[in-house]
């Protein structure tokens, strides 16, 4: 460029650095020496409050003094000239140099005026990359360098806070510091970064996205960085081997004998109900055979002692049920080859060919369950108590089985019947036998009458019930006397039922009553009212149950027809409802309705006692196989629980009157006590709760406990055993 005759040679600025500033877009040439100070920057919220204040404009203002337009700076340079001095490029220079000078004289001045907090910080918190969760719960936030705790700063509520931010113009510029647990303001060159950084930009305005290239080659004479070869022929050129070989490929696929794989169409129906996990298999899948059971130790030729049942118990084998009965009884040999040959191989061999050609199979996808989270949450025993759980007292006095026990209503007396021919009344809370009667015949059952006002005990022994005065009223009731008196033969009720059966008699030896049965009977039992009382004939066919009426001394059968031997019979607690249990399942009628109601399929073996629940919904089968079976009668006619807990037969089962107790007797020498809970609401279950396993009896000729019952008024249990002792269990 020429001017004024003369040649101005560009020549290049040392140490000159163009500063542009954010708010204004206005320029600064400053020393590079000196430190550029930056424009404050808030956040996006409040960019417009804070670019719209005078104060901090007029601070932009000074810090960018003495500089132009960009645009008029980019075109200076390239001109060598300046708009304040058109004489030339050295000029526009000295201009820049004075500006650089203001700015650093302003930029020293903001640093003298910065509040510099180094030297006033507290205690500095040195727990490093530990979760700040850790010290929630705690009264400390962590550690000074002297190893003492920092105490947390009580924080505002959010009411108190928002009024504060109101009342403070520079609450935009605070923030909360988690780790020291203190406010912390920011500076305005703090928020100048920050604002470059939301913008995208680099955090210093010193730094240059854009600098020179700087050529890293060293030539060292060369003429060329790279070889100076021209470029080969073949590479302008199409391969011909390329293109043959497409050739082929393209002959290949008219033909078929390339074939791509169609896009999977997705259907336009599908199984709403399926199961998605499963695989399209070609063909049968293969499901492997159930391997055979390995033979364990008793099978050995020479097994341990403790494997080799007795002849006792290899004699109780032929009496259990072919499918009860053990496979394989083990046996000892004194060598592998007087081991003689097994009698069932070719049997056993035929059926697992069968088994494995006629049983089908199926893939069953297993689940991974906890087998926890499957068990019913049930309630703590604590939490149930009062129960019976250990033996208080001992009725020593039968020589024989005790077979039925029965209490008083009051529950001040308790009755027994055993096979050596006696029944005896015992006072339960000192154990004393206060009366015994000899009626040389063992006794199958013992009931006492309901009514508290008629102390008279029904008997069932053999052929023969008798209804006796147990004498125990305070007073000299003639209305028993009466009750307990037969003055003539009573006529019979009709031609086809009990008249000709049954016969009414005066027992004179014990004054009681003597009603004279044509099969053995093998249970009594009476109604709520204290008149009506029934019998169970097992082999009595169509008259094996009967209704007596003390009062009237009459004597009818059931009218209905039996399906069945039966077992127990019992009434309502408190409607005119019979239930009548047979080997399989149990059959509601109505009396006064004279019509058949429910029929409870048990799925046992054979049923061996019935008990009902106080509130009469709810009904408990006992069964000869170990089973106790709970009916709901307004759910359904199939049980609602079945508790496997007896490995012998049941005896005996029975509810108690005012708690939620049942229990159960075996031949195991044991009896349960469950918890059983009937909830009013009909839209709960009931509660069904094992508590404790009562001990004691001693087993004689194969038999256990043979009855219990519950005392009327108090959460103890009553158990009657082979061993002829009787034992009242308490809480």
């Amino acid at each position: 460029m020429k001017k004024n005759g003369k040649k101005n040679v560009l020549k290049p600025v040392e140490k000159e650095v163009v500063v542009v500033s954010e708010s204004d877009d206005e320029v600064v040439a400053s020393d590079s020496e000196h430190e550029s100070v930056e424009s404050p920057v808030v956040s996006d919220d409040d960019y417009e409050i804070f670019s719209e204040g005078n104060d901090d404009r007029n601070s932009d203002s000074e810090l960018d003094s003495g500089s132009g337009s960009e645009d008029e700076v980019h075109g200076n340079y390239l001109d060598g000239e300046h708009p304040s001095n058109e004489a030339g490029l050295s000029d526009g220079v000295d201009n820049f140099d004075q500006g650089d000078q203001s700015a650093s004289e302003d930029s020293r001045e903001v640093v003298d005026e910065s509040d510099s907090s180094e030297d006033e910080v507290g205690p500095r918190n040195t727990i490093g990359d530990v979760p700040l969760k850790w010290y929630e719960d705690e009264e400390h936030i962590g550690y000074d360098v002297a190893g003492k705790k920092i105490k947390k700063k009580e924080r505002l509520d959010k009411l108190d806070s928002f009024l504060a931010r109101t009342d403070d113009a520079n609450s935009w510029r605070k923030i909360m510091d988690d780790i020291e647990d203190e406010e912390v303001e920011l500076t305005k060159e703090e928020t100048k970064l920050i604002r470059r950084m939301l913008k995208g930009k680099a955090p210093h305005a010193d730094f240059d996205p854009h600098a020179p290239y700087v050529d890293w080659f060293a030539w060292d004479g060369a003429k060329h960085p790279l070889s100076n070869a021209p470029e080969p022929k073949r590479r302008f050129i199409p391969s011909k081997w390329e293109s043959k070989k497409v050739v082929k490929y393209i002959r290949a696929i008219r033909k078929g004998l390339i074939k791509f794989d169609k896009p999977k169409e997705e259907p336009r129906f599908y199984n709403l109900w399926g199961d998605e996990t499963e695989e399209s298999r070609h063909g049968l899948s293969y499901i492997p055979a159930p391997k055979a059971k390995l033979p364990g130790h008793d099978e050995s030729y020479n097994p341990s002692l403790e494997y080799i049942p007795t002849q006792e118990e290899i004699s109780a084998y032929q009496l259990m049920f072919e499918e009860d009965r053990p496979k394989f009884i083990p046996k000892r040999f004194t060598s592998l080859r007087s081991v003689p040959a097994y009698e069932k191989s070719v049997r056993e061999t035929f059926d697992r060919c069968l088994d494995l050609y006629l049983c089908p199979r199926a893939r069953k996808k297993r689940i991974n369950i906890d087998p926890e989270s499957l068990k019913p949450k049930l309630p703590s025993r604590k939490d149930l108590k009062p129960y019976p759980t250990t033996c208080y007292l001992e009725y020593k006095g039968h020589k024989g089985p005790v077979v039925s026990i029965c209490t008083d209503p009051v529950g001040q007396h308790i009755a027994s019947g055993s096979h050596d021919g006696t029944v005896r009344i015992w006072e339960v809370e000192t154990g004393r036998c206060i009366k015994v009667w000899e009626l040389g015949e063992p006794v199958q059952h013992v009931a006492w009458n309901p009514l508290p006002e008629f102390p008279i005990l029904a008997v069932s022994m053999g052929q023969d019930v008798l209804v006796l005065n147990t004498g125990l009223e305070k007073e000299e009731n003639k209305m028993i006397a009466d009750l307990l008196r037969v003055e003539t033969t009573p006529a019979p009720d009709d031609s086809e039922s009990a008249g000709s059966s049954v016969s009414w008699s005066q027992y004179d030896k014990y004054e009681g009553i003597r009603i004279k049965h044509f099969k053995t009977v093998s249970s009594v039992e009476w109604h709520r009212k204290g008149d009506y009382f029934s019998t169970v004939m097992p082999a009595g066919e169509s008259k094996a149950i009967l209704i007596h009426l003390l009062s009237k001394k009459l004597t009818q059968r059931l009218p209905f027809k039996l399906h069945g031997l039966p077992v127990c019979s019992t009434f309502h607690p408190t409607r005119s409802i019979f239930f009548v249990s047979t080997k399989k399942n149990v059959r509601v009628y109505d009396l006064v309705k004279k019509k058949f109601i429910k029929k409870l399929d048990a799925g046992v073996r054979e049923i061996s006692s019935v008990s009902i629940h106080p509130g009469g919904d709810n009904v408990i089968v006992g069964s000869k196989d170990g089973k106790l079976c709970w009916f709901d009668m307004d759910l359904s006619s199939k049980p609602y629980k079945i508790l496997k807990s007896h490995p012998k037969d049941i005896t005996n089962v029975a509810f108690h009157r005012n708690y939620p107790l049942f229990a159960s007797s075996s031949d195991d020498c044991t009896a349960y006590v469950f918890h059983g809970m009937v909830y009013s609401d009909l839209n709960q279950n009931p509660l069904i709760v094992p508590l404790e396993i009562l001990h004691g009896h001693t087993s004689v000729n194969g038999r256990g406990v043979l009855d219990c019952k519950f005392h009327p008024r108090q959460p103890w249990l009553f158990t009657a055993g082979a061993d002829a002792v009787i034992k009242l269990f308490c809480h």
